[in-house]
């Protein structure tokens, strides 16, 4: 059983096998329809698409009218019925991968191990390591059947954005924001146009957590990398712009076999969206 990682090698050894599910969840926060447009153009194996927009994210307004980030985590039956409708089991060996280095796969393997399945890995150097090894794409799509996988006790921990707001004053737990630094200070008004960052965050951009080729660094390596940043795991929340990339710090946390830390879904599209919120800038 895979759970944080898998190489290129391994899962080209289990294309055809019907425990292995395989999803493409490339995507391009500037242009909706190209993570799909890629796909069809070549894919791996009876790899299936699963859209950040569509599959793996929920509504952006809740129940109360509020703004829940720009991309809050999807309805736990609703998840379910999709994962069924990609012929995942409770027995099911699933695989991600995207073209950026595992930003988007993460999404998917967080979203897995919160309605409590383990068996979920990320293709290590993503789409990039499958190609340097001369495996090949196609374009036909998988058909598989439905299928049956139930939802068990959750793998992950989140915390709302009430809770954030508490720990303001607490100061129990150290917020871990995963956007680029320029967006962190608050210096990049094309993506973030209200900038900065939670008062008291540490800025760890997920880029941090890979090699110069794109897949990740050892445990050792990510272990020293994110002991400065907060006392222990279970004090630690990761966030980042809409709770995407912010998986990817929570995949490196495992990798480095660091457990226990939290994910604040909303993120800072949420969190920047009453001005109710203190916000702080640069470094």
């Amino acid at each position: 059983m895979h759970t944080t990682l898998i190489d290129a090698s391994t899962l080209s050894q289990h294309l055809t096998d019907p425990h292995w599910v395989i999803l493409d969840c490339r995507h391009d926060l500037m242009n909706a329809a190209w993570g799909r447009d890629v796909f069809a153009a070549g894919h791996i194996q009876n790899a299936q698409f699963a859209g950040i927009d569509d599959d793996l994210s929920g509504a952006k307004q809740g129940a109360d009218g509020q703004f829940r980030g720009r991309h809050p985590l999807p309805e736990r039956a609703k998840l379910i019925e999709t994962l069924r409708a990609w012929g995942i089991n409770d027995d099911s060996q699933v695989v991600a991968y995207d073209a950026h280095g595992g930003m988007y796969a993460a999404r998917l393997w967080w979203l897995l191990r919160w309605i409590g399945h383990s068996a979920v890995a990320v293709l290590d150097g993503g789409l990039s390591a499958w190609q340097a090894q001369g495996l090949p794409l196609v374009t036909p799509v998988a058909s598989r059947p439905q299928g049956q996988i139930a939802e068990r006790p959750t793998l992950t921990r989140t915390v709302s954005v009430d809770e954030v707001v508490a720990n303001l004053a607490s100061g129990q737990q150290t917020v871990v924001d995963a956007r680029a630094n320029d967006r962190f200070r608050g210096e990049n008004e094309t993506i973030d146009p209200v900038g900065g960052h939670i008062p008291g965050a540490r800025n760890r951009f997920f880029k941090d957590n890979l090699q110069a080729d794109g897949r990740f660094k050892n445990a050792e390596q990510l272990k020293q990398d994110f002991a400065p940043l907060f006392a222990s795991p279970e004090t630690a929340i990761m966030q980042c712009g809409s709770g995407v990339t912010a998986c990817h710090n929570l995949l490196a946390l495992e990798v480095a076999g660091l457990h226990g830390a939290a994910l604040y879904p909303g993120s800072w599209s949420e969190w920047c969206a009453s001005p109710t919120r203190p916000i702080a800038t640069g470094a």
